[in-house]
């Protein structure tokens, strides 16, 4: 048979008469596709030929994923956007959306392998490691009793827990996850690559369904390795994992948060650093685990070895293998390999540009994933496996994300297409919402979070966290009358809110009520001692006030507190040096440079010091470096001008005069002291003026 068309654009799409007829005649056999170009007269320009067939394999599964909008900085402003989706791949549309308008982060999610229970990431309450386990039915309700935290496991240690990248055993009885972890998690301003995301610490954890308990898995629970990204065999007796050496950040605090700042992550984002995983494989032994021992072909291989899934038939392990890092990198490609082991081979379905969060359909025959070839918006593609582990060429799924938005996290899933048509929450209350303000304000979103926090009042006006919240948000819009009044109404709800009174007393600091600003980051620290920001702002109203002492007192409770931060040696410093206690001064300045060399204040000022001592040689070197760190310091410009004046090069200082005054144009002093300087230069006057 001959199905033909004619087109005057690049693509064509045969309608679906067309389209049957193609995928009958080419069932199971080579059917041939003959693309013509045609010039004026119908003259033949190009002409090119291309095999093709329909594999008798049916996908047969329902599919489950998440769209999300990019970059991943806006999707946590606001996660109510994001969506999840559950059908079949078939037809021109999209599976229906089964899951929106959630206020909080929903994430990872996973199915037993029947498809009856489905556990899925969600941010419940003021836990990040929440996570709801459902059994699946037309209407699924997230509701409060489904949702477990794995916080709950050694809650008495005091340690965070994101619970990463949980798994759902076979039989639907246990899930798996990463607790005690601290992961790199970091937004950047690449578009398609706007998250750096992975574990540099964690364990593996156990959660029992049946009987609602925690437990490490033995084998995997060594707090010098990171074991994250489990994944089960089919029979649920083994579980594959990423492991790797804990790498001990140099700018790691510690902080009551899982997630790493930016600034703690460096080594990484700035330096390169390389940090690579390995796939072990351990027995389950229904929870007393045993020796994990790493895979050969995808350990101590120097690259990052990630994200493992074992085909239905226990036969196979598709993995993802980058130079460095886990998950969301750009050179992510897939390898398969035997299950136990053996050499891994890269796969024919890979694209030019990160290829991961891939899925196997039941029968073991189809291989979802997910890939950003064609732009940063990740797209799903869909390629057949042979009983040999040999992959056809992709097929792109381009009719099951909208243009704007990133597909991941695939899953096939045995159940029928209603099998889901609705999924809502019925856990979100006021303190979800304030969580959920805290995320958005966090990355900037502070109309978003105020309306969070507003939510959240709606529910329980007397939610102190959530007026202080929305205190917050509203000084970040210079609302600060408004914001006033809900730091007051959370200090009145909550008198022991030691952060709420810090939050007043900045807000009457910023209005200058010196003495009820004082009084109130008074109240802060006596709630919480070891509030580092309050200790500072109370020695900068001392400081203000004259009282030196005092404040002094209070700078030095700040270095014991974050002795890695340079501001309080250099608030210190500056009362030592007003004091005239230059040699105590000076040692604090260099303390503040011993921690941030390229911090400007303490640059700055001791080269001052040096100055005022007649140290002028010295006092330049650190004008200098603090001009080339700040380079629109117009006081640092004038101040190197005015000691090569004084060292009697008025011809070199002239240039640093001006560039202070293009900087300050108003500065008199710099105006008058450049005048001397061109006469001086000129001969016409021995000295420079002070």
């Amino acid at each position: 048979m001959t199905v033909a068309a004619l087109v005057d654009t690049p693509c064509w799409q045969p309608t679906p008469s067309q389209w049957n007829a193609m995928k009958r005649a080419s069932l199971g056999q080579q059917a041939m596709l003959t693309v013509v170009g045609l010039g004026r007269g119908s003259r033949v320009l190009h002409l090119a030929h291309i095999s093709f067939s329909t594999s008798p394999d049916s996908v047969r599964d329902a599919i489950f994923y998440r769209e999300v909008n990019l970059p991943f900085a806006e999707a946590v402003k606001d996660p109510s956007k994001i969506r999840w989706r559950f059908g079949t791949i078939e037809g021109p549309q999209a599976p229906p959306v089964v899951l929106t308008g959630l206020p909080v982060c929903g994430n990872c999610h996973s199915f037993s392998a029947d498809g009856a229970v489905l556990g899925m990431d969600v941010d419940y309450a003021n836990d990040k490691g929440s996570y709801a386990v459902v059994e699946t039915a037309p209407e699924i309700a997230l509701s409060r009793d489904r949702v477990i935290s794995w916080g709950d496991y050694r809650r008495e240690d005091n340690q965070p827990t994101f619970g990463l990248l949980s798994q759902v055993s076979p039989d639907g009885r246990y899930v798996v996850s990463t607790v005690k972890d601290r992961s790199v998690f970091v937004p950047k301003p690449d578009l398609a690559f706007s998250q750096l995301f992975f574990p540099v610490q964690g364990i593996l954890a156990i959660h029992d369904c049946d009987k609602r308990t925690f437990r490490a898995l033995p084998g995997a629970d060594n707090p010098q390795l990171v074991q994250s990204n489990a994944s089960w065999s089919p029979d649920g007796r083994t579980i594959v994992f990423a492991r790797a050496q804990v790498h001990h950040l140099r700018g790691l605090r510690e902080t009551a948060s899982a997630l790493l700042s930016s600034d703690e992550c460096s080594e990484f984002l700035v330096e390169k650093q390389a940090f690579r995983f390995d796939l072990c494989r351990i027995d389950f032994a229904a929870g007393a685990g045993g020796t994990a021992g790493p895979i050969p072909g995808a350990s101590g291989n120097g690259v990052s070895n990630f994200f493992a899934r074992y085909s239905p038939d226990g036969r196979w392990i598709v993995f993802c293998q980058a130079a460095n890092y886990m998950l969301l990198q750009p050179d992510s490609r897939l390898f398969i390999m035997p299950a136990e082991g053996g050499t891994p081979r890269l796969m024919r379905c890979n694209r030019g540009l990160m290829n991961s969060w891939h899925s196997w359909s039941s029968n073991g025959r189809w291989l979802v994933f997910a890939s950003k070839a064609n732009g940063p918006y990740t797209q799903l593609w869909l390629t057949h496996v042979d009983p040999d582990g040999a992959d056809a060429v992709p097929v792109l799924l381009e009719h099951l994300t909208e243009p704007d938005r990133a597909a991941n996290i695939p899953e096939f899933t045995r159940l029928g297409p209603g099998a889901i048509r609705t999924m809502r929450e019925q856990f979100v209350d006021d303190v979800s919402w304030v969580r959920a303000g805290r995320e958005s304000g966090k990355v900037g979103g502070y109309q978003e979070a105020a309306r969070k926090y507003a939510e959240a009042l709606r529910i329980n006006p007397n939610n102190a966290r959530a007026h202080a919240g929305l205190g917050m948000m509203l000084v970040m819009q210079k609302r600060l009358a408004e914001a006033t009044l809900h730091f007051r109404t959370a200090v009145q709800l909550q008198p022991d809110y030691a952060d709420a009174h810090y939050n007043l007393a900045m807000a009457l600091e910023k209005a200058g009520v010196l003495d009820t600003a004082l009084s109130e980051f008074s109240a802060a620290v006596r709630l919480d001692p070891r509030h580092s920001l309050a200790w500072q702002c109370l020695g900068n109203i001392h400081h203000r006030k004259g009282a030196m002492d005092s404040a002094l007192a209070c700078y030095r409770r700040v270095i014991l507190i974050v002795p890695d931060q340079p501001a309080p040696y250099f608030s210190a410093a500056s009362v030592l040096q007003r004091r005239g206690r230059t040699r105590e001064a000076a040692d604090m300045y260099l303390s503040a440079l011993k921690v941030d060399s390229a911090y400007v204040p303490a640059l700055y000022n001791y080269g001052v010091l040096l100055h005022e001592q007649g140290k002028l040689v010295d006092a330049l070197r650190y004008y200098r470096r603090a001009v080339t760190v700040d380079p629109g310091n117009a006081l640092a410009f004038y101040s190197i001008a005015r000691a090569l004046h004084e060292l009697g090069k008025p011809g070199e200082a002239v240039p640093y005069y001006r560039r202070a005054l293009e900087l300050k144009p108003d500065f008199a002093n710099a105006k008058r002291q450049l005048d001397a300087a061109v006469k001086d230069a000129a001969g016409q006057a021995p000295t420079a003026r002070r």
